[in-house]
């Protein structure tokens, strides 16, 4: 399976349905509903549905699940099958991967990394990578490299660096922490 280029359109009428599919409103921090990430929304009733769904807020209006947008993803990656709910970041085309907390190995698992590890490959010339996410400790997926950069916020980046080396090229990723936040 290849990953489609940033430029496709990004989010087309689903094909998929969520079904009995609700871990979107676990593992996501929620602002406006005062949700931490990690924890069921009290709006949520696991594998039925949003009780608020007609009202729900616009973040949640906005949020596009990869596995339910996208065909061209295997059925193994569905939420609450992989434990995983991928999403694109529409500017820059990344992957993004949030694993449930309840299962933080999920994506070191086959065939799960391996999928990671292609994505990464076939990303990588367009200048996107694929960044793994358990609360908010992240991992580069890079080549066939997981390189941990530790915990991230909204405000942070990271930096990737090749260095030639007798076995071929090795990455080296560095997280750059964002602007300090103001006292509260």
């Amino acid at each position: 399976m290849d990953i489609a280029a940033p430029s496709d359109p990004p989010f087309a009428s689903p094909p998929r349905a969520c079904g009995d599919c609700t871990l979107c409103c676990k593992v996501y921090t929620i602002p406006v509903l005062d949700k931490p990430e990690g924890q069921w929304c009290p709006h949520c009733t696991p594998g039925r549905g949003c009780g608020i769904y007609a009202s729900r807020p616009d973040y949640c209006r906005a949020f596009h699940c990869e596995w339910l947008a996208a065909p061209r993803f295997p059925d193994h990656w569905k939420p609450t099958r992989s434990k995983m709910v991928v999403t694109r970041f529409p500017g820059n085309g990344f992957l993004y991967v949030q694993v449930d907390p309840g299962h933080p190995r999920a994506w070191s698992r086959q065939p799960y990394r391996g999928d990671l590890a292609r994505w990464a490959r076939q990303l990588l010339p367009r200048g996107a990578h694929v960044l793994v996410f358990v609360h908010d400790e992240a991992t580069l997926i890079i080549g066939y490299q997981a390189i941990p950069l530790g915990r991230m916020s909204t405000e942070d980046s990271f930096r990737v660096r090749m260095r030639p080396t007798a076995d071929g090229v090795k990455y080296v990723a560095e997280r750059v922490p964002g602007p300090p936040k103001p006292p509260a």
